[in-house]
């Protein structure tokens, strides 16, 4: 009881280990985005777990195209003090990454380290252990998602397919999902490279199942250095105005006298990830890391912050 107390309180540990023991419908992955003005590159290692098999994998996405690499489960090893997990030659933990990914298959050779530093976490406590606030301890939630760090500064070198790509006091984004299977509807929206450096961003809204009855969840912060302004489904928020197309997301959030508008733009096309159905990798959505996002937080009348993001992340699910 306690240990399972203790993994709520530190999400970014691996929360699979019963599942993984009893061939329960289950995925976690981890997503460590990686961006200069130049270059983009996020990777996502995970597993996903059925009654018929057992896999780790690891997908990455660029502005330019995405790769699914699946490895057996034996390759997949944890560690939770301190925390790391290890998928065939690759190490991730919050502070660093070694890749080394070898897909001939693919024509896919990817090596490198990167460094994390700097990080800016949300704040939490008993009660809101992360971004999901009290939903974060319901045991039966299909899909869980926790912030990492909505921004961290990014050192390193990696070597794709013979070329050298550099990061040196770049951008980097860690956050992470597990339960069973993806929502059916959801955007997931992201941003930390504003023209203020101070800012950082995250929106998601999903419809989530209850058990019995479905409605439509939603979680937001915008860190300004010290200051964090959250509009949630359980902190009396309300969703004002929700406009999602092909190409383009427009939502406007409000809390007591507080709004913030919400404007995010496709540049380039998207490309695939794959997606968790009761533990299988076997759905389709799409993601772009360079879109453009837009931001005016309001207090009534008077504007606190506008500002605007490039290599947005946007997923439309």
């Amino acid at each position: 009881m306690f240990h399972s107390f203790y993994k709520k309180r530190n999400v970014i540990l691996f929360q699979g280990e019963k599942a993984l023991l009893h061939h329960k419908q289950y995925f976690e992955g981890w997503y460590f985005k990686n961006m200069n003005d130049n270059f983009g590159i996020s990777f996502i290692p995970g597993i996903n777990i059925t009654p018929q098999s057992k896999k780790a994998f690891i997908q990455i996405i660029t502005k330019d195209t995405s790769s699914f690499v699946s490895y057996p489960i034996e390759n997949f090893i944890y560690h939770e003090k301190p925390f790391s997990i290890q998928i065939e030659h690759n190490l991730f933990t919050k502070d660093y990454m070694h890749i080394c990914i070898d897909d001939s298959s693919q024509n896919l050779h990817i090596h490198g380290k990167i460094d994390y530093f700097n990080h800016t976490d949300i704040k939490n406590n008993i009660f809101y252990p992360n971004i999901m606030g009290p939903f974060s301890y319901l045991p039966f939630m299909e899909c869980n998602h926790a912030i990492l760090s909505m921004k961290s500064q990014v050192n390193g070198n990696l070597n794709i397919n013979e070329k050298e790509f550099l990061f040196s006091n770049d951008t980097g984004y860690i956050e992470k999902d597990w339960g069973y299977s993806f929502p059916k509807k959801y955007i997931w929206c992201q941003g930390n490279e504003f023209q203020n450096p101070h800012a950082s961003f995250l929106l998601s809204i999903a419809d989530v199942p209850l058990k019995l009855f479905t409605f439509q969840g939603f979680i937001c912060v915008l860190k300004l250095k010290d200051k964090e302004y959250k509009f949630t489904s359980y902190n009396a928020s309300k969703l004002e105005l929700y406009e999602v197309g092909k190409t383009s997301v427009h939502v406007v959030l409000k809390k007591g006298d507080y709004s913030l508008t919400i404007s995010s733009d496709l540049n380039t096309s998207n490309h695939s990830l794959m997606a968790p159905v009761q533990g299988m990798m076997k759905r389709t959505v799409f993601e772009n890391i360079t879109s453009s996002l837009y931001l005016t937080l309001k207090r009534k009348e008077q504007i606190l912050f506008q500002d605007h993001s490039k290599n947005c992340g946007l997923e439309i699910g």
